[in-house]
């Protein structure tokens, strides 16, 4: 008799990981976490942490909530941090910050630490972590607006305001790193991961 398959819980309410997921050929569940992620933020910047280390720690705070809900389930945690000199960025909340946000990466490089995870109940069983380095040109103010407008509320899902699987590639000059790692899920070593236990076949 063949094992069963675990069943496999998203963690979270991101539109584009589960478009990722989904568009791999994969079944599963999305159950949100509500963690505090504000206050973890705050916390490990204040200790001086690592923004690699405080992307690990949300997402693994994130599965572990899920994965108390669903015994026995394989439970995907996954979160993302944009660093730029030191400065911790968070999804823009309305589109004024986000023009505000762009306008401080206009022209820098940032790097965009992003974790994931895998949780059964209690137990982490596996975790990764990237960090894309993107360069943003200088682009005008007269493209600034139009890109604002042309986009409009879609900005506000993403971490850097910006959309590179849409217009938001225009925005940059280079970029260097796994492109779904930038889109938060570093899909290609999860689903080595999964291929090990029996989600995804050899």
């Amino acid at each position: 008799m063949a094992a069963e398959v675990p069943m496999l819980v998203l963690a979270s309410a991101s539109a584009t990981r589960g478009r990722l997921l989904a568009a791999a050929g994969l079944c599963f569940e999305v159950l949100p976490a509500a963690v505090d992620e504000d206050e973890i933020k705050r916390s490990l910047h204040a200790e001086g942490a690592p923004v690699r280390d405080a992307a690990a720690a949300l997402a693994a705070a994130k599965a572990g909530r899920v994965a108390r809900r669903r015994p026995g389930a394989l439970v995907i945690g996954a979160d993302q941090i944009l660093e730029c000199g030191g400065v911790w960025y968070d999804k823009p909340p309305d589109l004024l910050h986000a023009r505000a946000q762009l306008m401080a990466l206009r022209g820098r490089e940032h790097r965009l630490a992003t974790a994931v995870c895998v949780m059964r109940d209690d137990t982490l069983l596996w975790q990764h972590g990237e960090a894309p380095q993107l360069t943003m040109r200088p682009f005008s103010d007269a493209f600034l607006e139009a890109y604002m407008a042309a986009s409009g509320a879609d900005v506000l899902r993403s971490v850097g305001a910006y959309l590179l699987e849409g217009p938001g590639v225009q925005l940059f000059s280079r970029i260097v790193g796994d492109y779904f790692a930038i889109l938060g899920l570093p899909l290609l070593p999860l689903l080595e991961f999964l291929r090990g236990h029996g989600v995804v076949p050899r």
